[in-house]
């Protein structure tokens, strides 16, 4: 056989050894996870109910869903260990303290316009931080032009500026 007509059968190969391989290491994982557990520690099921680990046995575990309930699943039933945060979040709806994170963003924008400095006062006149474009002058210049042609532009069409277009 030619290495040409391998060479496909070769690479098919190879990429099925990688999938495999990906997801031995997931399995792998999983397990870990799973012999990782503690009493008191939330988890999640693969059905979506939430518990508190009460006793890990071989295969099995014992889980705390609510006072008095009890209930006893397989530990490949167990989806995911949750940290304390995450538990506390989802089950009891009780939120991370975020004072002792640090600076807490406002929920609105008005705190990052505020300045430490006392604002100027309206007596003071207008303010000179406008920005002339020269839009003025143009307006002149196109006036004088108007004056040049004897008053024979149409006073019935407004004039034209940057950015009008006669598309409709």
């Amino acid at each position: 056989m030619n290495i040409v007509t391998l060479l496909p059968f070769i690479v098919l190969i190879g990429a099925m050894f990688l999938m495999t391989r990906s997801a031995k290491r997931k399995q792998q994982q999983a397990a870990q996870m799973r012999n990782d557990m503690q009493p008191g520690s939330g988890v999640r099921t693969i059905g979506g109910m939430y518990a508190t680990v009460k006793e890990v046995n071989d295969d099995t575990v014992l889980l705390d869903a609510g006072p008095g309930v009890e209930l006893l699943f397989a530990k490949n039933a167990i989806g995911a260990v949750l940290t304390d945060d995450e538990y506390n979040r989802i089950v009891h709806g009780i939120e991370h303290d975020l004072k002792a994170d640090g600076a807490v963003v406002p929920d609105d924008a008005s705190s990052l316009t505020e300045t430490d400095e006392p604002a100027a006062d309206a007596s003071s006149g207008p303010a000179d931080d406008k920005v002339d474009l020269g839009k003025k002058d143009a307006d002149a210049a196109t006036d004088a032009k108007a004056d040049d042609t004897d008053g024979k532009a149409d006073e019935a069409e407004p004039k034209k500026t940057d950015g009008d277009s006669d598309a409709k």
